[in-house]
């Protein structure tokens, strides 16, 4: 695998409303931009998604793939890796790391990891990934800082 990349953001909400905006896969398609299509596959018994099918379409960059995801019981964890290689990515695998503040905000931190199918450049392949990361973030944190976002 790649080496992976780690990005944190402060957002302005507890951990609990983080997570379940995080959590909210079907929903991603209204906030996130490259989003055109997501579906939960499978479910855990307690109803979080095991395996979900997203389609991106972030104009050089368009795939479909479907990832396997895992919780920590307080979900102040949630990862995920690629179930199989997709037309872009032989593999993936990722997280996000929630941490309370004092203040009632929350350290979201989002490491990624991806093995891109098509050869690109390391310089050019980490400036890509931190674009990704840094997109993702700020997207998160205008989605759960939105007025009655994630109640």
């Amino acid at each position: 695998m790649a080496d992976s990349s780690t990005q944190s953001i402060v957002i302005d909400a507890p951990p609990d409303q983080v997570a379940a905006v995080i959590c909210d896969f079907a929903r991603y398609p209204e906030w996130t931009e490259a989003m055109r299509r997501v579906e939960v596959v499978e479910e855990y018994e307690d109803g979080y998604a095991s395996q979900v099918r997203f389609t991106i379409d972030a104009g050089v960059l368009a795939d479909e793939y479907v990832l396997a995801y895992a919780y920590a019981e307080d979900l102040t964890r949630i990862e995920w890796h690629l179930v199989a290689p997709s037309k872009m990515q032989r593999a993936q695998q990722g997280s996000y790391d929630l941490v309370g503040n004092p203040d009632g905000t929350t350290t979201v931190t989002y490491t990624l990891e991806v093995e891109l199918s098509v050869g690109m450049l390391g310089m050019f392949r980490r400036k890509a990934e931190k674009m990704i990361m840094d997109t993702a973030l700020k997207q998160l944190k205008r989605r759960v800082e939105a007025p009655g976002a994630a109640q």
